[in-house]
C-alpha cells in the first residue's frame, strides 16, 4: 500500500526534510505530513504529523507531552481598565504564576478544582497498567506542584485583545491593527502556551529508555517504537493519557491564578469563558490509527484551535476544516527560522526592544531567543494553510509573560508601552 505523504512546509532546510523522511520511512507509518511551520526537531520535526499502525513512538511525542494552547475570554472587562493598571497587573500575574526553568507552585497552593482534577487523573492512571515508580512520584505531592506553572522556552502567558473583526480583515497591516486598538475598548483574552512540565519529562524519558533498551542519553534518543499491545506499550499509552490530561489541567490552573491576580488588582471578581483548551504534542488514537502530532494542532472539521505567532504579533483563533492533505492538522505556531543559539548571536537587542514597543513584557538578553525576528512570518504561515483552517480572530498582545532559564530574583528588563 502506498503511503500518504504531504509536505506543506515553508522553505524547509535539508536536515528537516531528511529527518521527516527518516520518520515516515518506518514500515509502520502509513501517513505523514509537514505543517507550514515545520523545522528540525528532536528525533521528529517540529510541525510534523506521523500516523502509525499499531505502534507508538515515545521520542516522536518527545519530552513536552501535552504542550498546547488554551484561550479564555474575560467577561465584562474593558481594555481601558487593563491599560490603566497594566504595570500592577503585569507584576501581580508574574508573582502569582511560577515562570521559568524549575519553577513550580508552592505546597498547598493548588486550587480545589485543580486538586480534584489531579486526583481523578491519578486514580484513572492507577486503575490500568502503570509503572510503579511513576505512580509513587505522582502520589508523592511533588507532581501536583507542577500544576499552574508556565515553564520556559517558547511557553508563554499572554493577555490580548481583538476588535471583533474577522482575522482576514486584520492581517494585511499591523499598523492598521494598532490604530484600531487605540481607538476602542475590545474584548480581553488570556492565552496560555504550556504543557505537562516535569511530569511529561519523566514519562518521556522513562519510556524512551524502555522502548530502546538503553539507559545512556543519546542511545535512546532515536526512533524506537512500542507495540501498543505489549505491556510496555499499554503502560506508555496509559501514562500518555495521564500526561495529556495533566497538561490540560496545568493550563487551566494557570488561568485560575491569572484571573485571581487580575481580579485583585481591579477590585472585583472576574468571570471567564473557556474558548478552547487542547494539546498539540501528543499521540492519540483516531480511526484505529495512532496519530503523532509533534507541534501540530488538531484541525478536524469545526474544531477550534489557537495558533500563536510570537511575542509581538499575537495569536489566531481558528476553526479546522478537516483537510485530508493536512491530515486534519495545522501548524502550532509560526515556526522558528533561527535556532535559539543563532537568535542569541544574530538578533540585536535594540531591534528586539524596538519591536516590542507598546507591549508590556519580558524583553532582554534572557528572552532574546524568543524575539519576533527568530520566527517565520505568521501571515505567510496562515496563508499556506488556508485549506486546513479558517482564521476567525486575531488576538493582539497587550502583555506577554515568559519564563526564562534563570532562577527568580535576578534582574529582568521590562518593556513598557510608548505614550
Amino acid at each position: 500500500m502506498k503511503k500518504e505523504i504531504y509536505n506543506h512546509a515553508l522553505n524547509p532546510d535539508k536536515n528537516t526534510l531528511e529527518q521527516f523522511k527518516s520518520c515516515y520511512g518506518e514500515k509502520y507509518v502509513v501517513k505523514a505530513a509537514l505543517m507550514p511551520d515545520a523545522h528540525l526537531g528532536y528525533v521528529a520535526p517540529i510541525g510534523s504529523v506521523l500516523v502509525s499502525d499499531g505502534k507508538v513512538v515515545p521520542s516522536w511525542v518527545g519530552y513536552d507531552i501535552g504542550c498546547g494552547m488554551t484561550a479564555v475570554r474575560l467577561k465584562g472587562v474593558k481594555l481601558s481598565e487593563i491599560k490603566n493598571k497594566e504595570k500592577k497587573i503585569y507584576a501581580a500575574v508574574k508573582n502569582a504564576v511560577p515562570m521559568g526553568l524549575g519553577e513550580i507552585s508552592k505546597v498547598g497552593e493548588l486550587s480545589d478544582d485543580g486538586k480534584k482534577a489531579f486526583d481523578v487523573l491519578v486514580g484513572k492512571y492507577e486503575s490500568a497498567e502503570c509503572d510503579k515508580g511513576i505512580l509513587q512520584f505522582l502520589k508523592s505531592g511533588r507532581a501536583e506542584r507542577d500544576l499552574g506553572s508556565l515553564g520556559h522556552g517558547n511557553h508563554f502567558l499572554e493577555l490580548g485583545t481583538n476588535n471583533g473583526k474577522d482575522a482576514k480583515e486584520l492581517i494585511s497591516s499591523d499598523a492598521r491593527i494598532s490604530k484600531r486598538h487605540k481607538k476602542r475598548d475590545s474584548n480581553v483574552w488570556i492565552v496560555v502556551h504550556s504543557g505537562s512540565r516535569g511530569v511529561g519529562w519523566k514519562a518521556a524519558e522513562k519510556y524512551m529508555q524502555k522502548s530502546s533498551g538503553a539507559f545512556e542519553r543519546g542511545k535512546y534518543e532515536k526512533t524506537f517504537p512500542l507495540d501498543v499491545s505489549s505491556q510496555e506499550g499499554k503502560e506508555y499509552v496509559n501514562l500518555l493519557d495521564f500526561a495529556l490530561g495533566f497538561a490540560l489541567e496545568n493550563r487551566l490552573e494557570i488561568i485560575r491564578k491569572s484571573v485571581k491576580a487580575i481580579s485583585k488588582v481591579l477590585g472585583r471578581d472576574l468571570k471567564w469563558e473557556l474558548w478552547v483548551n487542547k494539546n498539540h504534542n501528543h499521540a492519540i488514537k483516531e480511526r484505529g490509527l495512532w496519530v503523532h502530532r509533534k507541534g501540530a494542532t488538531p484541525a478536524n472539521k469545526g474544531e477550534r484551535g489557537v495558533i500563536p505567532a510570537n511575542m509581538r504579533d499575537g495569536s489566531f483563533l481558528v476553526e479546522g476544516k478537516g483537510s485530508k492533505e493536512f491530515l486534519s492538522s495545522s501548524s502550532h505556531g509560526a515556526g522558528r527560522i533561527m535556532s535559539r543559539g543563532a537568535a542569541r548571536k544574530n538578533i540585536d537587542i535594540v531591534d528586539f526592544e524596538n519591536s516590542m514597543k507598546g507591549i508590556v513584557g519580558s524583553v532582554g538578553k534572557e528572552t532574546l531567543d524568543e524575539a519576533p525576528q527568530a520566527y517565520k512570518d505568521i501571515h505567510e504561515v496562515m496563508k499556506a494553510q488556508e485549506k486546513s483552517v479558517k482564521s476567525l480572530e486575531l488576538l493582539k498582545p497587550v502583555m506577554n509573560w515568559k519564563g526564562v532559564r534563570r532562577r527568580r530574583g535576578k534582574s529582568e528588563k521590562q518593556c513598557t508601552p510608548t505614550p
